[in-house]
C-alpha cells in the first residue's frame, strides 16, 4: 500500500481585478491528477480528506480527463474546501511531490439516497411507435401474431377489371378510336387517333405486311432533302 501525505497550502492573497463575487456552487473540480493516482487506496484517501469539509454527495473520478468531480450537499462546504485546498500538495513516501488544483464548477443536482424512480431514466417510446426504432423493441403485453390473408389468386382485382371494361373500344371513326366518351357531352373522354393519318386502304396494306419486307409506312415516308451549305463566290 503506497504511503502518501496530503498537505493543503493556504493560497496567497490575490489582487482581484474584478470584485465580482463567485456564484455559490456545490461542485468542485480537482485537476492535474496523475494517472497513478486513480488507484483505490489513493482515491479513498483523497475522498476522506475532502469529506473533512462536509458530506460528499458524489465523488466522480475521471481518469481519461485527469480530473475528479466532487459534489457536496452544502455549498458552504464546497467553498471552504476550495479556499483551503487550492493548491493541494500530495507528498508520497518516495519521489517528488504532486500539486493538484481545485476549481469551482457549475452547480450539480444532488442524488437522493432513496432508490431512483422511473423519472430518472429514459422511457421507451409509445407502443404505437415502438416498432419504429431499430432494433425494434419487444411487442406489447398480450400481443399475438395474426394469420395474414393469402395472396390474391385472381388475375386482376374486381375494381381494376371494372375500370378496364370501361376502356374497351366503343366506336371507330376512320383513324380515331373512341375508348371512353363522356355522358351527355360532359365529362372526360378518351380517344386514340393515328398520328400518321393513314386511311383504311393503307391500314389494309399494313395488315398484309410480311416480316422481312419493307414496311408500307416506311415506304410512304420520304426524307426531306438536305440543303447545300453556302459556297463562297469567286470572281474571275
Amino acid at each position: 500500500m503506497p504511503s502518501i501525505s496530503i498537505i493543503s497550502v493556504d493560497s496567497p492573497p490575490h489582487i482581484h481585478m474584478h470584485p465580482k463575487k463567485p456564484e455559490p456552487t456545490n461542485t468542485l473540480l480537482i485537476t492535474q491528477v496523475p494517472g497513478d493516482f486513480f488507484q483505490t487506496v489513493i482515491l479513498e484517501a483523497l475522498r476522506d480528506f475532502f469529506a473533512l469539509y462536509g458530506e460528499i454527495n458524489q465523488w466522480v473520478p475521471l481518469s481519461c480527463f485527469s480530473r475528479i468531480i466532487v459534489v457536496y450537499y452544502n455549498e458552504d462546504s464546497a467553498e471552504q474546501a476550495k479556499l483551503n485546498c487550492d493548491p493541494l500538495i500530495i507528498q508520497p513516501s518516495y519521489g517528488s511531490p504532486t500539486t493538484l488544483r481545485v476549481f469551482r464548477a457549475d452547480r450539480s443536482p444532488l442524488f437522493t439516497r432513496s432508490p431512483p424512480s422511473d423519472d430518472n431514466f429514459l422511457r421507451p417510446p409509445p407502443v404505437e411507435k415502438n416498432f419504429l426504432i431499430s432494433p425494434p423493441g419487444s411487442p406489447p403485453v398480450g400481443w399475438e401474431p395474426i394469420r395474414e390473408d393469402p395472396p390474391n389468386r385472381e388475375t386482376l382485382a374486381e375494381d381494376l377489371m371494372a375500370a378496364l371494361r370501361k376502356l374497351q373500344l366503343r366506336e371507330r371513326h376512320g383513324n380515331r378510336e373512341v375508348l371512353l366518351e363522356p355522358e351527355e357531352g360532359v365529362g372526360v373522354g378518351v380517344y386514340v387517333e393515328d398520328a400518321d393519318g393513314s386511311d383504311s386502304e393503307e391500314d389494309d396494306d399494313e395488315l398484309d405486311w410480311e416480316y422481312g419486307t419493307p414496311s408500307p409506312a416506311r415506304l410512304r415516308w420520304k426524307p426531306a432533302p438536305t440543303a447545300m451549305p453556302p459556297m463562297p463566290l469567286t470572281l474571275r
